[in-house]
């Protein structure tokens, strides 16, 4: 069972989708204003927030036809999907079940590594050691020391890192390996609808002619100074920007 709820009454749906170990609170700050001009959807992935974990595979591609499915039961003739983190990549697969109903993908802090090729799977786990070693720990300093700038208020990067931490390890590090080893590549060529990607600079910002290179049709729109959850901390230039990109896919 998905649990997603609907906001707003406008033409165009605009299906927002979390990122890993998180869930949909990640977007309480956009849907007023979303909700003004759009319809708005909101929704857990499997395992996460309020929706159901049974099952056995915790794929990308599961997660797409989850969100499919939601998509299946709205009214509206044209859908954008705003995906963060692993959402973008979630949105990606999802975007050929969705057909000429989707009107635009925009990815918030994700396809940085479009035009890399993958990492070497012994790179991968590597990377991940620690995360099996200690999810919890793990988890709460990679919020605390690679998401957010050290000026952020504390009491929110301690509230993401909560939330974050409390994912069940063993599906949150399949999600994780896999979303590591993605190969855009693969996926890309099927996306018919434009390409928005609404970026921080934190950590450098993203080179957006590597990815224009492999997606010409793709646009970046960069939120200088911003860090990974600036829908939380920076909420009004995040939505304004975020408006901005959906009035660049042609969302009405």
């Amino acid at each position: 069972m998905i649990s997603w709820h609907q906001y707003g009454h406008g033409e165009t749906a605009v299906v927002l989708i979390h990122g890993w170990a998180a869930d949909s609170s990640i977007w309480r700050e956009q849907l007023a204003p979303l909700a003004a001009r759009y319809s708005v959807v909101t929704l857990d992935l499997a395992g996460a927030g309020a929706s159901g974990a049974n099952r056995q595979s915790w794929s990308l591609a599961h997660f797409a036809q989850d969100v499919v499915a939601v998509v299946a039961k709205l009214p509206n003739t044209h859908v954008v999907l705003v995906g963060a983190g692993l959402g973008g990549p979630v949105a990606l697969e999802a975007a050929p079940a969705i057909g000429p109903r989707l009107a635009g993908i925009i990815g918030v802090e994700t396809f940085r590594t479009i035009g890399l090729a993958p990492p070497l799977p012994s790179l991968v786990e590597r990377e991940l050691q620690t995360f099996h070693s200690d999810f919890q720990g793990s988890v709460r300093r990679y919020v605390g020391g690679t998401l957010f700038h050290p000026q952020a208020d504390p009491a929110l990067v301690r509230s993401v890192a909560d939330l974050m931490a409390q994912a069940p390890p063993e599906r949150s590090l399949v999600e994780l390996a896999e979303l590591n080893r993605l190969d855009y590549a693969s996926i890309l060529p099927a996306v018919k609808a434009p390409i928005v990607v609404v970026d921080s600079d934190l950590g450098g910002a993203v080179d957006a002619a590597r990815l224009q290179h492999v997606a010409p049709r793709l646009q970046v729109l960069t939120l200088n100074g911003a860090d990974s959850f600036a829908m939380l901390d920076d909420a009004p230039r995040f939505n304004t920007t975020l408006l901005q990109a959906l009035a660049s896919v042609g969302a009405q």
